[in-house]
């Protein structure tokens, strides 16, 4: 298979490998969670360097934890979009992707749109301070920050100039600042 793979042909693999008949291997022991730290013979880093894309895509829909945390972080932004679709992950991993200022600008947009994630506080204020999160998706969570939030934001320089405006102009309009 070759290193670039059209949008539609990753789909049709993510598609194949959510119905169960594919023809892909990922080793058993990246699919599921490990009770106990045991050293790996091969880092789990080279392992995944090696994979095919459809293998990626596949560890990313159905992997476990550490498969996850370097999956979202590949280069392609498609496998690090199907780690989000990944059945088994937790609100205290998005969390830690929302908190990542090296995550791809789309994968924090993804988890701002998500139907339930944003529910989540610590999640809404992760994705604001992020400098990484696009501007609208940010812009959108400021207003249902906390007061103290909105005061730390408001004197911030790892945010946009724009979140730090809306900030101000919020903690004005409740007779705050």
């Amino acid at each position: 298979m070759s290193t670039t793979t059209s949008t539609e042909e990753i789909l049709r693999i993510a598609e194949e490998i959510q119905r169960g008949g594919d023809p892909y291997e990922v080793p058993a022991e990246l699919l599921e969670e490990p009770r106990e730290e045991k050293p790996a013979n091969r880092s789990l880093y080279a392992r995944i360097a090696t994979m095919t894309v459809a293998e990626k895509i596949k560890l990313a829909l159905l992997g476990n934890r550490e498969a996850r945390a370097l999956l979202v972080r590949d280069s392609n932004r498609m496998i690090a979009r199907f780690v989000l679709r990944n059945p088994r992950l937790t609100e205290e991993e998005v969390l830690g992707f929302a908190r990542n200022r090296n995550l791809d600008s789309e994968v924090l947009r993804d988890i701002g749109e998500h139907k339930t994630w944003p529910r989540n506080y610590q999640i809404r204020h992760a994705l604001v301070t992020n400098p990484k999160t696009p501007l609208a998706i940010a812009l959108h969570f400021v207003s249902s920050l906390h007061e103290r939030d909105l005061r730390f934001l408001a004197k911030s320089k790892n945010v946009s100039a724009t979140i730090v405006t809306q900030a101000r102009r919020i903690l004005a309009q409740r007779g705050k600042m």
